[in-house]
This record gives structure tokens, C-alpha cells and sequence, in this order.
């Protein structure tokens, strides 16, 4: 028997690997911080054996209650995944699996590779629609790409769509797959009317490094991008710094940043009603996109969210807050969960990439709907 994690995006300490039904574990924080939560490890030697995986630290990562009725996920191939049933007891998180194979992945949730974001940034630009450029370097030397999709004209509005800062919320890279799927589309009418109003600007994982590395929240200087955005450097923040200094340039008409919750088993729209330039035509501005949303898609709701801050309470080191203050637009965070989506329950798959995907898709119906109010 044997346990390994040493891939894109691995992370898993072996303490105990003597029984199979007490296989011990631990995740490793992320570099330079106390963040941990992000697990990604293959197990092989234990066909058709009842195997019984805790990880001992699952108290001490990052959001706790995140493990309360969370099913973690499993593959053979790293294409088809599926939950297995997962308990949190005694401050340990216990997987109950009986592997039908020799190898066998367990991830905290469906991973999308480093493999995968540079295929996607390949097929957009493979569009003919899609202009790939660098915005500059990681603390690990990666790329900093963004996607820029239209005609790039003075009168066009100016939509960003940025991902992954965490970049254990992978759902969020599979949310931006759909999205530019939809957006590239010649053969989708919402696609070719947006188009012909807007230029999109794409950030499809704005933290690479912290993505191969297997963190759950940081970049490679254990930094939390999220809360970077009122004063980010070189040294600790490059991928905030560059990206902001690009929206300058072009000026912002409409922001969606997109992430995943570990708590909350819902899809939902986070606002920014505590910036102190908040008012009633942002207000209602929200109030229509949510409608849209509403309609296009069944997975996302209105019941359960964040708890909406008081007006000038807004903490701007967020990217939706500074964002939205700087450039007086409307601007979001939306989340997914690492869970189910209670108000759609699927118990085989719970939410998962495609549906993530799914969602990335509906996206273009709300952006329409609030087009002709931006400006």
C-alpha cells in the first residue's frame, strides 16, 4: 500500500500507513501561512480492501465547519469523479471507501489542473475570438495570463471576470471552462449580442502557483490574494498588482470574481452595499442582475448568502470592494459550494466541475440583462 501526492496540486502528510482501515493522514498548510483545508492524494495497493482514511488535522484547517456533511471526492481516471461517503468525528475527517481499482485519487474537491488552464487559454485563443496576453510574472515565475475577448473599441463596456484567487476553489476555473465556452460560442445569440456592446477581460486562475503547489487559499509567499487589493506589491502580491494596473488601463463597467464557500452548501451572489460610494443605482443595479440570475439558473438562490455589510463598512482590502469603489460599478462575488447545493441535492456528485461549468454558462443571461443599465 502505498500513498503519494507528489503531482499539480498534491497535498497530503502520511503519519500511519500500517492498516488499511486506519490509514492516518494530515494536510499540509500552505507555504508560509496557517491556511490548510485543500487535500489531493492517490492511494494504491488496495483493491476491493475496506480502507478507512482519517485526516487528524481536519480540526485544525482552515474552516472546520466546512466538514460538517461534506463528502469528499474520488476518481480512478482524474476525469470521472464522484463522492464517497466521508464523516467528521472526533476532530478527524474520515473517508469510508472500498477502492474498486489498484489506484485510487481522493481530492477535497474536483481538481482543475495546471495541464487544464493552459488547455483552456490554448482552445480560446484557438477561437479566433480570443486575444491571449501576459500581464506578467508569479512569485514562481508562471504566467499571468489574461483573456481579452471583443472589439476592444473606446465605447464598448468594460467587463472583468477574474477566478481562482484561492485557488483550492477550483470550481471556480471550471465555472470560467462554461463561461468562455457560451461566450465563444458564433452560435449562441446572447454571446454575439454581448459582443457587439462589451469587451470581456478574463483572469481564468489568478493564483497559478498556489494552484500547483496544492494550497488552499495563498500564492508561493503564503499571501491571500482577497485581501491584497487596497495597496498589492510586487513582492508579496504580483497577481493583484498586474491585474489592477490592466483595469486602469481599461476602465471597469461590470466585475464578477469568482470563488467557492467551504460552509455554505448554496450558490450565491456576495454585493458590496458597505462601500461608501454605494447607492441607489448600484442598488438597483444588483437587484436586476439577481433577477436574471435567478432565471437562468436553478442552482443559484437568494435566501442564503453573507451577512450584507453595513453601508461604509466595506472592507476594501477585497477585490469586489476595492474594485467596485474605484470604478463606481457593479461588481460581485459569486460563490459555490465545495458541498452539495442543498436547494438541488445530486448524492452521487453533489456540486462538482460540470455543474460549476454549467453555471459559468448561465452567467452570460444576468451580463445581458443589466447591459443596457451599466453606464
Amino acid at each position: 500500500m502505498k500513498i503519494s501526492s507528489l503531482f499539480d496540486a498534491g497535498n497530503i502528510e502520511v503519519v500511519s500507513l500500517d492498516r488499511y482501515d486506519d490509514i492516518q493522514l494530515k494536510i499540509r498548510k500552505d507555504n508560509g501561512s496557517d491556511f490548510a483545508q485543500w487535500f489531493y492524494f492517490r492511494l494504491q495497493g488496495a483493491a476491493y480492501q475496506p480502507c478507512t482514511l482519517k485526516i487528524l488535522n481536519a480540526h485544525e484547517c482552515a474552516y472546520p465547519e466546512g466538514w460538517h456533511d461534506y463528502q469528499a471526492v474520488a476518481s480512478y481516471d482524474r476525469v470521472s469523479w464522484f463522492r464517497v461517503q466521508t464523516r467528521y468525528e472526533d476532530d478527524a475527517l474520515v473517508i469510508d471507501h472500498t477502492p474498486l481499482a489498484g489506484s485510487v485519487y481522493y481530492a477535497y474537491f474536483e481538481p482543475y489542473s495546471y495541464e487544464q488552464h493552459l488547455n483552456l487559454v490554448g482552445q480560446a485563443q484557438g477561437s479566433g475570438l480570443c486575444q491571449v496576453s501576459d500581464l506578467g510574472n508569479t512569485l514562481d515565475g508562471r504566467d499571468l495570463e489574461l483573456l481579452t475577448i471583443g472589439h476592444e473599441v473606446e465605447s464598448d463596456l468594460k467587463i472583468w471576470v477574474i477566478a481562482r484567487q484561492h485557488p483550492g476553489e477550483t470550481m471556480a476555473e471550471w465555472f470560467i471552462e462554461g463561461f468562455l465556452s457560451r461566450l465563444l460560442d458564433p452560435q449562441d445569440a446572447t454571446a454575439r449580442a454581448l459582443l457587439d456592446r462589451a469587451t470581456f477581460y478574463v483572469v481564468p486562475n489568478m493564483n497559478p502557483d498556489g494552484s500547483v503547489r496544492g494550497h488552499l487559499r495563498t500564492n508561493a509567499a503564503g499571501t491571500n490574494l482577497n485581501r491584497e487589493w487596497q495597496t498589492p506589491s510586487l513582492e508579496k502580491s504580483p497577481e493583484v498588482y498586474h491585474v489592477e494596473q490592466k483595469m486602469r488601463e481599461t476602465g471597469v463597467d461590470l466585475f464578477l470574481d469568482i470563488h467557492g464557500d467551504e460552509t455554505l452548501p448554496y450558490v450565491f451572489l456576495a454585493g458590496n452595499e458597505g462601500i461608501p460610494s454605494f447607492d441607489a443605482r448600484l442598488a438597483e443595479l444588483q437587484q436586476r442582475f439577481r433577477q436574471h440570475f435567478l432565471l437562468a439558473s436553478p442552482d443559484y438562490q437568494t435566501e442564503h448568502g453573507y451577512e450584507i455589510d453595513q453601508f461604509g463598512d466595506a472592507n476594501m482590502t477585497l477585490a469586489t470592494s476595492w474594485v467596485g469603489e474605484t470604478f463606481g460599478c457593479l461588481a460581485f462575488t459569486l460563490e459555490m459550494p465545495f458541498k452539495d447545493n442543498a436547494n438541488l441535492p445530486d448524492d452521487d456528485y453533489g456540486w462538482n466541475g460540470q455543474r460549476s461549468l454549467r453555471l459559468g454558462e448561465a452567467m452570460l443571461t444576468p451580463i445581458y440583462g443589466v447591459l443596457s443599465n451599466l453606464r
